[in-house]
C-alpha cells in the first residue's frame, strides 16, 4: 500500500501531469483567496542606491565628507567618508512618503505603494544576489519566482506564455538562469523578448508564417507531435521532450495572440504618450497589455548588464537611469489603476541590493579613479510594491541613521518572496515540488510573510 501511494504521489506531480496531457500552465485555483492575480516585476538590475531614491538620510547629508567609522561597515571594496545624497527628498501624496527628486512621476503614485526600507540579502555580488532575488537561491539552479507562480496558479491565457521577461539589447548579467524553471516543467520557464525592437516580427521571430496557411501548419505540427511522442515513449516519457512538444504547440497558438499583444500601434495615441516613446516606456506598456491578456508573471529589466551599478559618477548615472524609467513606471501604475487592474495586479520594483552610504575609493577595475560613487551594499536597501492587496500609502521598516544596514523590522529576500506568494493566495511553506528526494520551495527553509504590508 505504501508503494502504491508513492506511485500515486508521482502521478500527481506537475511533470507527470504534463506527460498525461494536462498542461502545467492550465489555470487552477490558489490555495486560498489572494487579492493579487498576476505580477509585474520591474527589476532595477545593478543595485540602485536606496539612500538616493526611497530612503532619505538627513544625517548622511549633514555629515557629508566626514568619516563615519567605516571600520564598522563591511563593504566589498574600500570606502571612505560619508557621501550625502546629491538629490533632494520631499513628502508626497496624502501619506507623506518621502521620495527623491529622481522620481517626480513615481512620487505622485505613493498613495498606492508600500515602501519597504529594511530589505537585506546575503552577499554584495551581482550574480548571486540577482539569483537570490529572482530564484530564492544564490548558488545552485533553482526555479525562478515567475516559474513558481505559474506552477502554483497556471496562466489564464493558453495562447501566450505564462511568464514573459522583457530586456532590450540582450541578456542581463547571469543570463537565462534568472528566469529558469530548473526542475519544474520546462514550459514554466520565462520566455525572453528583446524589446529593443519595435516591429512585432522582430520582437518575436517567425511570429507570422508567410509560406503556410494555419491549416497546413496544423497538419505539420500534428505530424511533428506524433514523431516526438514515438521518440518520447522510447525514452521513458522524458519530461524535457514533453516540454519541447508543448513549446511547438504554444508557438503555433501564439501567432495570433502574441502578434496582437505586442503591437503597440493598436493603443490610442494618448496612452502611448502617457508611457513615453522610450524603450523602457514601451516595455511598461507591453507589460500592461500582457497582464490584461492573462499572462501571470511579467518581468521587466531596465537593460542588459548592471545599469544601476554606479561605482562612480553616481549623480550623473542615477539621473539618466531615473529619467529613462520614471515616466514609464508611473504610467504603468496610473494605467493599471484607471483600467481597474491595479487592485489585482501586484507591481514590484526592486534591484538585487542597495549601495553604501560611504563613498567608494578608487580600486583597479572597479571605477575610473573617481571618488563620486557608491559600492555594493546587501546589508540594507529598499523595494516598493503597489496594488495586489498591499497596504498602500505606507512605509515599512528602516535602515540605520546612515542607511547602511536594515535596523527596524528587517526583511530578507525570502520574506519578500513569502509575502508575494501570500498576496497571490499561496502558502510559501506548502507550495513545494519533490525533487532529488526532498521537497523544495521558493523560500528554501526560511522566510515569513510580512503581514504588516498586507492590507
Amino acid at each position: 500500500m505504501g508503494l502504491g501511494l508513492l506511485g500515486l504521489a508521482g502521478l500527481s506531480s506537475p511533470a507527470s501531469a504534463a506527460l498525461s496531457g494536462t498542461s502545467p500552465l492550465a489555470a487552477h485555483p490558489s490555495q486560498y483567496t489572494g487579492k493579487a492575480k498576476r505580477v509585474i516585476h520591474l527589476f532595477a538590475n545593478g543595485g540602485p542606491s536606496h539612500v538616493d531614491t526611497f530612503d532619505p538620510k538627513p544625517a548622511l547629508t549633514r555629515l557629508h565628507g566626514q568619516p563615519l567609522g567605516s571600520a564598522h561597515f563591511k563593504t566589498e571594496r574600500p570606502t571612505g567618508a560619508a557621501f550625502g545624497s546629491p538629490f533632494k527628498f520631499a513628502k508626497h501624496g496624502q501619506c507623506g512618503t518621502e521620495v527623491s527628486e529622481l522620481f517626480p512621476n513615481v512620487a505622485k503614485c505613493v498613495d498606492d505603494m508600500v515602501v519597504i526600507r529594511s530589505m537585506h540579502a546575503n552577499v554584495p555580488n551581482h550574480e548571486p544576489s540577482m539569483m537570490l532575488m529572482n530564484c530564492g537561491e544564490a548558488r545552485l539552479p533553482r526555479p525562478s519566482l515567475g516559474s513558481w507562480v505559474n506552477y502554483g496558479l497556471g496562466t489564464e491565457n493558453q495562447n501566450l506564455p505564462g511568464f514573459v521577461t522583457l530586456c532590450p539589447g540582450g541578456y542581463p548579467t547571469g543570463g537565462a538562469p534568472n528566469w529558469q524553471s530548473a526542475f519544474l516543467p520546462g514550459s514554466l520557464q520565462g520566455t525572453y523578448i528583446d524589446t529593443k525592437h519595435t516591429d512585432v516580427e522582430k520582437l518575436i521571430e517567425n511570429i507570422r508564417n508567410k509560406t503556410w496557411s494555419p491549416e497546413e501548419q496544423r497538419a505539420q505540427l500534428a505530424l511533428l507531435s506524433a514523431l516526438n511522442r514515438l521518440h518520447q515513449e522510447r525514452r521513458q516519457e522524458d519530461a524535457q521532450i514533453e516540454a519541447r512538444i508543448r513549446s511547438f504547440e504554444l508557438a503555433y497558438r501564439m501567432q495570433m495572440d502574441a502578434a496582437d499583444a505586442f503591437d503597440l500601434s493598436k493603443e490610442p495615441q494618448h496612452i502611448r504618450e502617457l508611457y513615453g516613446n522610450t524603450t523602457y516606456g514601451r516595455q511598461c506598456l507591453i507589460a500592461r497589455r500582457l497582464a490584461e491578456r492573462g499572462v501571470r508573471f511579467v518581468q521587466l529589466w531596465h537593460s542588459p548588464g548592471q545599469p544601476w551599478d554606479s561605482h562612480d559618477d553616481l549623480e550623473i548615472q542615477h539621473r539618466k537611469l531615473a529619467r529613462e524609467s520614471d515616466q514609464g513606471t508611473a504610467a504603468l501604475l496610473i494605467d493599471l489603476k484607471q483600467r481597474g487592474l491595479l487592485e489585482d495586479t501586484l507591481v514590484v520594483w526592486a534591484g538585487e541590493f542597495g549601495r553604501t552610504p560611504t563613498v567608494e575609493l578608487p580600486t583597479p577595475g572597479s571605477n575610473q579613479g573617481k571618488v563620486n560613487g557608491r559600492d555594493h551594499n546587501h546589508w540594507g536597501f529598499s523595494v516598493w510594491m503597489a496594488g495586489g492587496g498591499v497596504k498602500a500609502g505606507t512605509v515599512y521598516g528602516s535602515t540605520d541613521e546612515f542607511g547602511f544596514k536594515a535596523a527596524e523590522n528587517p526583511v530578507h529576500v525570502h520574506d519578500l518572496h513569502a509575502t508575494i506568494l501570500h498576496l497571490l493566495g499561496m502558502d510559501h511553506e506548502k507550495l513545494t515540488f519533490r525533487h532529488s528526494g526532498r521537497d523544495f520551495r521558493l523560500t528554501d527553509v526560511s522566510g515569513k510573510v510580512v503581514r504588516e504590508v498586507v492590507a
